[in-house]
């Protein structure tokens, strides 16, 4: 590692940069090799709480030429790539990146004041702030990110489940399901959430746990924001546009199940269970009583040495009877004490509205483009709920759908009649009553584009993640392996459920 991070530097101090290519540069280095074996040996060295390595491991990371390269990577392929901090500065050409590479540096850094914009909320009445860094301090925050991160994935709890690598909302949602769908589980639930975690944060709190380099920490918490051309100077909280923002709020909740299972152990069959996506939790109880007197107060105590409050807003104490959301899903036990996790009916109402709306921008366009613009919405929002108790509602919003669909031909087609319109844009694929459209392409060649079909995609039961899986850990690198082929077997099965033709050669010789 020291011979390639001195080699790499005489590389790209003797060479003229102008002559170097960005991928040839990676290729040449391979960076990932290099990192995940440092990485790997900071996971073991926490494991054996030596310290003293774990921080010389993480300097000896953070200052390699190959961590560098994997930081600038990241940030100049992610989606906010071509969006610039206060400086309006982006890398989008090869000697922006290597120029970058050379200069990205802890000595002498100094991180420049955020860009806050407003963005609206999910229910669209309230703005959320989002502080935006420069695309030098978010390579540094990716750079830092890198040694961070292994720290953090092996010290996390075991059943928090945002912002952490292979892990999603599924494996929360499954294991909730876990936990409650017997008939002898918990029958209270107390949801809880945290009031603008990101912005509350005690930037003491962090300064002392957060296992990394204080000055560099120090400098990204209080370096400020500017809004409407006015500085403001940062306080508390971590900025929610920063990457290693949400890497530091997992280490700052990071600790509350370790302290539930010490007050309630799970060999005592307490019912009590802690599930976490972000700052979103579930606190699973027997009674109401008990949530009110211990697991209430227990929490606030711990949030707020932390300097953080629950939002009484949106916290509440419900019976399963009842049924309460979580995550877009509606969770409710019936009298049959059956379990059933239903799409919310909120998330529901926003992708009919988001369809409508699109449809309703459609008019005018063609029927291949409009297909281009639903299927990326309707296969998003089928996947996330494909895993729990679906099916009707995917019928119902296919009907949906073609309502919609009918009438945007209608107003296409004002002078036709209903054969016409169903001829046109319903029997072109092997499916009648499927929207599709035929398009003719350069070569000469009919194809046919074709609506993601909602009601033919099949309900496959989610297999959840190991509560203790650490991907930095070489002794999960197969069992990671396996879970990446049972989900491309997953995904094709659904592929050749709902048929989707997209770009296939067009071969129904009656309609053609």
């Amino acid at each position: 590692l020291k011979w390639q991070m001195i080699e790499g530097s005489k590389i790209l101090d003797s060479a003229s940069i102008y002559t170097l290519t960005w991928s040839a540069v990676l290729n040449k280095y391979r960076p990932q090799e290099y990192v995940r074996r440092l990485q790997l040996r900071i996971v073991k060295a926490v494991k054996n709480k030596r310290w003293g390595k774990v921080k010389y491991l993480s300097r000896l990371l953070i200052n390699s030429f190959c961590a560098k390269l994997l930081a600038i990577k990241r940030v100049t392929t992610n989606k906010g790539a071509a969006t610039p901090g206060i400086d309006n500065q982006t890398w989008l050409t090869d000697v922006e990146k290597i120029k970058a590479l050379m200069e990205l540096n802890n000595k002498g850094y100094n991180p420049q004041p955020l860009r806050r914009i407003y963005i609206p909320k999910k229910d669209k009445s309230k703005l959320r702030p989002l502080s935006i860094p420069t695309i030098k301090d978010r390579a540094m925050q990716a750079l830092h990110l890198l040694a961070l991160e292994p720290i953090a994935e092996t010290l996390a709890d075991p059943n928090s489940y945002g912002f952490r690598m292979y892990r999603s909302c599924a494996d929360a949602v499954e294991k909730l399901f876990n936990v409650l769908c017997h008939r002898y589980d918990a029958t209270w639930v107390y949801e809880a959430d945290i009031k603008g975690c990101f912005d509350n944060i005690s930037h003491q709190w962090l300064l002392e746990h957060v296992p990394m380099n204080k000055i560099i920490l120090r400098k990204w918490l209080k370096c400020g924001f500017v809004d409407k051309h006015q500085k403001f100077i940062s306080e508390k909280g971590t900025p929610q546009g920063g990457i290693i923002s949400p890497t530091l709020m997992n280490i700052t909740l990071d600790g509350l199940e370790t302290l539930i299972r010490q007050k309630f152990p799970p060999w005592k069959k307490s019912k009590v269970n802690f599930i976490r996506y972000a700052d979103d939790f579930v606190i699973t109880s027997p009674s109401k009583e008990l949530i009110e007197n211990v697991i209430a107060p227990m929490v606030d105590a711990f949030l707020k040495e932390r300097g953080l409050a629950i939002s009484p807003e949106k916290t509440r104490i419900t019976p399963l009877t009842e049924g309460f959301t979580f995550l877009s899903q509606t969770v409710r036990k019936f009298k049959n004490k059956k379990l059933l996790i239903k799409p919310a009916k909120d998330s529901v109402k926003s992708f009919k509205e988001k369809l409508k709306q699109t449809i309703r921008q459609g008019k005018g366009h063609a029927a291949h483009t409009l297909i281009g613009r639903l299927n990326p919405i309707i296969r998003g929002w089928v996947n996330y709920h494909k895993h729990i108790v679906s099916k009707k509602t995917f019928w119902r919003l296919s009907k949906y759908i073609f309502q919609k669909l009918m009438t945007w031909a209608k107003q296409q087609h004002p002078n036709k009649k209903i054969n016409w319109i169903w001829k046109r844009y319903f029997t072109n694929s092997h499916e009648n009553g499927t929207f599709s459209a035929l398009v003719q392409g350069k070569d000469g060649k009919i194809r046919v584009f074709k609506l993601f079909a909602i009601g033919l995609v099949p309900i496959i039961r989610f297999n959840k993640v190991k509560s203790e899986a650490n991907p930095f850990d070489s002794s999960f690198d197969e069992y990671f392996q396996k879970r990446l082929v049972e989900k491309r077997k997953i995904s094709l099965k659904t592929h050749q459920k709902c048929i989707y033709l997209h770009g296939k050669q067009y071969t129904n010789k009656t309609n053609k």
